[in-house]
């Protein structure tokens, strides 16, 4: 699996976790999905993701979004 694939496999299950938790704990969780779409965006303008560093780190291989 190539770094891309993973940073957008976890926030993706990051943002049904935190929806069920905002659903059926708190609202208050719902601030992780924000958190998470806002990561997003600004990993989309700046190419900055710090998943995308800790997956690399991990020794995933580059895929072509984030090098």
């Amino acid at each position: 699996m190539a770094i891309d694939n993973a940073v957008m496999s976890f926030a993706g299950v990051v943002t049904l976790v935190g929806l069920a938790l905002g659903w059926f704990v708190s609202p208050w969780w719902f601030l992780l999905v924000v958190f998470v779409g806002l990561n997003l965006f600004q990993a989309g303008i700046t190419g900055f993701c710090p998943a995308a560093m800790i997956f690399k780190r991990l020794g995933m291989k580059s895929g072509c979004a984030f090098s």
